[in-house]
């Protein structure tokens, strides 16, 4: 007995029992039954761009006169549609998949397909009057198609998403280097102490760590847009018109006000996937500088009395099941777990590159799902940073300057005026007797009292001239 909830489909290799009310195919439900692995699908960003190409290219082979008008209308109004959302649900093929992401390709034409179809008032299923392959994959292959998607999204990601966010968090630790100036603490190298710093001092280096880490996000940005459409199979566009990849790259561009361009090779572009390696080397480094800026964020605001505590972080929820009160940088400790992770997605765009044999590489579904998941899981993770900590965070300005005063390290400048080894002894002498660098000197009468003035004035060490 015929399941009434599902409609019999047929592709190439036979028949497929598909959900009645779906606007994918048989060679999704395929795809979807031989990949039962993850649960993880493709986002948004990559479901609007491939949809894009779509529409783009019934576009322009309309125009080239490869498709007729109302086959072309009916694509691009179902591809638009895709575009706007109203289809994510139908996008179901796991990313491990076939390494091409032809399964997913093919979604996205059933899916388009489908919908073009209803909308000429055909059911789902009938592959007529529009069918997948021949009108909405016409001039493509998912060869060429898949590469360029991920290019563009991952552009979409870059321009729209992490490099605002990441240009949003230079300018604020800019601030907050500004507005720690005059806020004198101990510096530290092998987490012991060192000659004194501002603290806005300390603040401006993050910034210009995030500010190379941005030229290198825009820099990945550029290398992502040449696009390998065109080349449809194995880089020699086989079955494509010669003009179609000019054509429907300049509508896509158009439509994203994002710049792309076909790629000068397509035999490269199909095979190796270098660009996408390079944007996830750019994810990682901007990981690192996140890790290191989110380690002294926690270090500094360690405490509130027994730790370093030169940094008030805001509190914005309970740190502890069992001991009252207690209360974690747990914003920071978020962002380094983001950092973390990131850094591991990077190791499999970095293995997924080198699987390229021969015209076609075949890691290209993780790769672009993770080059994605880098670049949505940084732009959350530093509009938070921002938002929940750096915003509202404080120095405690008594407590910083109260550690420069202990400190051992200020005894640096002696070393010049009485030599290395007797400014070692007045350091030692200070700490075994726990006074300050200052008091020992004075009680010895090494220097004249002015000059000891002058000698341990700890705001000189933070600019000598």
């Amino acid at each position: 007995m015929t399941d009434p909830s599902f409609r019999i489909e047929r592709d190439s290799m036979g028949e497929m029992n598909v959900p009645k009310n779906a606007y994918y195919g048989a060679q999704t439900q395929r795809a979807v039954e031989n990949f039962p692995i993850s649960g993880w699908r493709f986002p948004r960003n990559f479901i609007y761009s491939i949809a894009l190409i779509k529409r783009a290219a019934a576009q322009t082979n309309e125009a080239l006169k490869i498709l007729d008008g109302p086959h072309s209308q009916a694509i691009q109004q179902a591809a638009q549609e895709v575009m706007e959302g109203r289809f994510d649900n139908e996008f179901v093929v796991d990313i491990f998949q076939t390494g091409s992401g032809t399964s997913t390709n093919m979604n996205a034409n059933e899916v388009i397909a489908n919908r073009a179809n209803e909308l000429k008032g055909k059911p789902r299923g009938s592959n007529a009057p529009v069918h997948p392959n021949d009108h909405v994959n016409r001039g493509q292959s998912s060869n060429d198609v898949i590469p360029s998607t991920i290019h563009i999204s991952g552009r979409i990601g870059l321009e729209r998403d992490l490099i605002p966010q990441v240009e949003r968090l230079k300018e604020v630790l800019s601030e907050k280097g500004r507005a720690f100036h005059n806020v004198l603490k101990i510096g530290r190298t092998h987490l012991q102490d060192a000659t004194p710093i501002r603290l806005g001092q300390e603040f401006s280096g993050y910034s210009y760590q995030v500010e190379r880490c941005l030229s290198f996000l825009k820099e990945a940005s550029s290398v992502l847009s040449e696009l390998a459409l065109g080349g449809t199979a194995v880089g020699t566009g086989i079955n494509t018109h010669p003009e179609f990849s000019r054509r429907t790259i300049a509508i896509i561009s158009r439509e994203t006000d994002i710049d792309f361009k076909e790629t000068p090779n397509h035999f490269a572009a199909q095979g190796g996937q270098e660009s996408v390696v390079r944007a996830g080397s750019a994810l990682k480094t901007l990981s690192v500088a996140l890790m290191k800026i989110a380690h002294d964020l926690r270090l500094m605001g360690s405490g509130p009395r027994c730790g370093i505590g030169e940094l008030h972080i805001p509190e914005v929820q309970p740190g502890s099941s069992i001991m009252p009160g207690k209360v974690n940088p747990v914003i920071a400790e978020s962002v380094a777990q983001v950092a973390v992770h990131v850094m591991g997605l990077e190791l499999t765009l970095t293995l997924g590159g080198q699987w390229g044999h021969f015209e076609l590489n075949t890691m290209l579904p993780i790769m672009g799902y993770h080059l994605l998941s880098g670049i949505h899981l940084l732009s959350r993770a530093i509009q938070n940073l921002v938002d929940q900590c750096l915003v509202g965070l404080e120095a405690d300005q008594k407590k910083c300057e109260s550690l420069v005063r202990e400190s051992l390290a200020m005894a640096t400048p002696l070393a010049p005026e009485i030599g290395y080894e007797a400014a070692a002894k007045i350091a030692k002498k200070a700490y075994q007797q726990g006074k300050t660098i200052e008091e020992v000197v004075s009680e010895e009468k090494i220097l004249d009292p002015k000059r000891v003035k002058e000698v341990l004035d700890p705001w000189k060490m933070t600019s000598p001239d």
